[in-house]
């Protein structure tokens, strides 16, 4: 079924102080816009799903599994293998588009513990 939808009417969800998200999925696909405030952590986690990461605004520290360190700034996009263990912070206020597949269905049913709450204010 083609579905036409403007991302302002996707539902935000608040997942933390820092953190808020919109998401689309297709049968095989995900996207999810993802807002970050300076400062907010992605702790590392490691999923089934293949994952690119385009930042469109802003800058995210990735730490990926063998330690290194990767800033991907607004116009730049990072590939994410599938259960490759990575975590995220965002260096400053940070607007990114994550493309999943398959579909994480942990986001779904609101099984994503590690990005919900954690806030240190």
């Amino acid at each position: 079924m083609v579905r036409h939808t403007a991302w302002d009417d996707i539902p935000q969800e608040i997942l933390s102080s820092k953190i808020k998200r919109r998401i689309v999925t297709g049968e095989k696909v995900m996207a999810a816009i993802v807002e970050l405030a300076e400062g907010a952590e992605v702790p590392a986690h490691s999923h089934e799903s293949e994952q690119i990461t385009y930042v469109v605004s802003g800058c995210l520290r990735f730490t990926m599994d063998d330690g290194s360190v990767i800033d991907v700034r607004s116009g730049e996009t990072l590939v994410i293998p599938s259960n490759v263990e990575h975590a995220a912070v965002a260096l400053e206020d940070t607007v990114d588009l994550d493309c999943f597949s398959p579909i994480r269905d942990d986001w779904l049913r609101g099984d994503d513990a590690y990005l919900r709450g954690g806030d240190e204010d």
